[in-house]
């Protein structure tokens, strides 16, 4: 069986972590966009924050907050993982469940960085992301999350299947959230299923109906096949993980927003 994670939109991924080189060059980009960034940022007001020093000192401080943790939050909360440099080198940030990174993620990732990634110069992060054993650097191991190879995956053949009849159970059903791996192996058995005999089909899905069955409740109509209640309980999965997705990315815009009017909104120390 492929060993790989489900995300939100339903695309499988290696779940193997990624090489120390790939996040090492990946963070690299991140750290040399963010100095470039923060440069241009104060070459364009030096001229008017010169004229006093306790305003300067003021601009800078908001303006680290702002590039440090505000832009790298925003960035990871919006593409769900993916900073530039880990576009660049085909990585993504994804929740030791395989889920994708939400805002509470990416905030523990960032204040977490700015100590072992700013303050040391790198220096904490890379001995913590060669002692583990998924490569995660401290920012990783408190958030839950660690880095993957994502270039180059494919998605699913099958896709889900919401039967009509099912609709309205599945959206008032009460869903746990499933163990790690449960929701894998139940997709990749869907996604399987044209190709397997048809008594292995059934003895498969049949098992892990009865499992999935234990985190939803109510549990499906009398008489509805496993196969057809496993797909829909992924199917309404993949919509929830989409809109609780959206919401985080609404949170974050709004968030981006106010940390970038700080700079303008403070008193000036004249006044």
């Amino acid at each position: 069986m492929h060993d790989g994670i489900l995300i939100g939109e339903g695309v499988v991924l290696d779940a193997r972590p990624a090489s120390f080189a790939t996040r090492g060059v990946g963070s690299l980009v991140d750290v040399l966009a963010t100095l470039t960034l923060g440069v241009a940022v104060l070459l364009a007001t030096q001229g008017a924050a010169s004229a006093d020093l306790r305003w300067q000192r003021t601009t800078t401080v908001v303006l680290m907050v702002v590039l440090l943790v505000g832009v790298p939050v925003t960035v990871e909360t919006l593409s769900r993982g993916r900073s530039l440099g880990k576009l660049v080198m085909g990585l993504r940030v994804v929740r030791d469940d395989g889920g994708p990174v939400r805002f509470r993620h990416a905030l523990i990732r960032a204040l977490v960085g700015v100590f072992e990634i700013w303050f040391t110069f790198g220096a904490v992060a890379i001995i913590a992301s060669l002692s583990n054993a998924k490569g995660k650097r401290l920012g990783d191991v408190l958030a839950g999350t660690y880095a993957v190879r994502v270039r180059g995956a494919r998605g699913w053949e099958q896709p889900l299947v919401m039967a009509p009849g099912l609709a309205a159970w599945a959206r008032d059903a009460d869903m746990r959230r499933l163990p790690d791996g449960l929701a894998l192996q139940v997709r990749q058995v869907l996604d399987r299923a044209p190709r397997l005999a048809p008594a292995s089909r059934a003895q498969l899905t049949d098992s892990l109906a009865g499992r999935v069955e234990a985190y939803v409740a109510p549990g499906p109509p009398p008489g509805v096949p496993a196969e057809v209640f496993l797909h829909a309980v992924l199917h309404e999965r993949r919509d929830r993980e989409l809109a609780r997705g959206h919401v985080e990315q609404e949170r974050a815009v709004a968030q981006a927003a106010l940390l970038h009017r700080l700079p303008f909104g403070v008193a000036d120390p004249r006044d």
